[in-house]
């Protein structure tokens, strides 16, 4: 028994779980690169010789792109902090955003550790917890809301052309279910505040750090709804700016096609990797992008290369600049 004020049992595992991953998460983040590394050497290989064959002024135009995904991500937490009176400057946001994308790459566990970076992060940089989980919780809604958005119009595009099937109607409305429950969770566990969990989520560590995180959220900021619009508007441009790359490099590798296939595709794989068990979509994404571009009428080796393209700056990439963040952060 407590006195309301001296943590107990469970108070001082909360403490504990958060000081050991603060402690040893830079490391797990490291060990996870390299390993996804050395598992996907030959995918590296295959990089390589794509980009030999491709066009310059197309792959240039590809970062560019994905330099535009990063600070729509980064803009639409600014616009939480500057609301919550934690303003940072977008460029350190960007840095942040770069750290984030690499620890969900690194450790694919449902984006958890992207999460967990993105709060200490923000933290560090000056703004209070509330604003940070704030950030977090909104950009979550912001992306889903985008996400879901997208799927309809995608399905309205294969409608259009007689493209739709029952197969990919059902895995839409599976995606609209999932879209839905998850920021819906999150809602639900901050509108719990500091409330004592039931009996058998409170004897569960994570689920317990979990709830003291997410009730730090000011609620006003999570009611604004206009807050959220343009949050919402941001994620939708990481969804443009991602089709866009795959339009890019699918024209890199000499293959003209329109932007809606390009979109098509890039959604139709999101919503695979979403729904599947692979971490990170590891293979998922380039079959269901590559199946998707082919159906819609470009040739497989094409469709194949400006995939494998796109997912170079998507995914492999950004592990570079991840790793060299991480050790700045953690010799600061």
């Amino acid at each position: 028994m407590t006195d309301g004020l001296t943590p107990g049992k469970n108070g001082r595992s909360a403490i504990t779980a958060g000081r050991f991953l603060r402690r040893w998460f830079p490391a797990i983040l490291l060990a996870g690169a390299v390993l996804a590394a050395v598992l996907h050497f030959g995918e590296i290989e295959q990089f390589a010789e794509l980009i030999e064959s491709a066009r310059p002024g197309w792959l240039v135009l590809a970062i560019c792109l994905q330099l535009a995904t990063y600070a729509s991500v980064a803009s639409g937490w600014r616009l939480v902090l500057h609301r919550a009176d934690s303003a940072q400057p977008l460029a350190r946001l960007m840095r942040v955003a770069v750290l984030k994308l690499f620890a969900d790459q690194a450790i694919p566990s449902a984006g958890m550790g992207g999460n967990v970076l993105l709060v200490d992060q923000l933290h560090a940089l000056g703004a209070s917890r509330g604003a940070a989980v704030a950030a977090l919780l909104i950009s979550m809604i912001g992306f889903y809301a985008a996400f879901a958005t997208f799927a309809l119009l995608m399905l309205l595009l294969l409608w259009q052309d007689a493209a739709a099937s029952p197969l990919i109607a059902g895995l839409v409305t599976l995606f609209l279910a999932v879209a839905f429950a998850i920021p819906t969770f999150a809602l639900w566990l901050s509108h719990r505040g500091r409330h004592p969990l039931p009996p058998a989520l409170g004897q569960i560590g994570i689920a317990r750090t979990l709830m003291q995180t997410v009730g730090e959220a000011p609620p006003e900021l999570l009611r604004d709804r206009s807050l959220i619009l343009k949050v919402t508007g941001f994620n939708a441009l990481i969804f443009l700016a991602d089709a866009a790359t795959l339009w890019v490099c699918v024209r890199a590798v000499g293959q003209p096609l329109p932007f809606a296939t390009a979109f098509i595709a890039l959604i139709m794989a999101s919503i695979v990797v979403t729904l599947g068990p692979v971490p990170l979509g590891l293979g998922s994404f380039e079959a269901t992008s590559t199946a998707a571009l082919h159906l819609l009428g470009v040739p497989l080796e094409a469709a194949f290369a400006g995939t494998m393209l796109t997912r170079l700056f998507t995914l492999w990439l950004p592990l570079l600049p991840g790793i060299m963040l991480l050790r700045l952060r953690k010799s600061a």
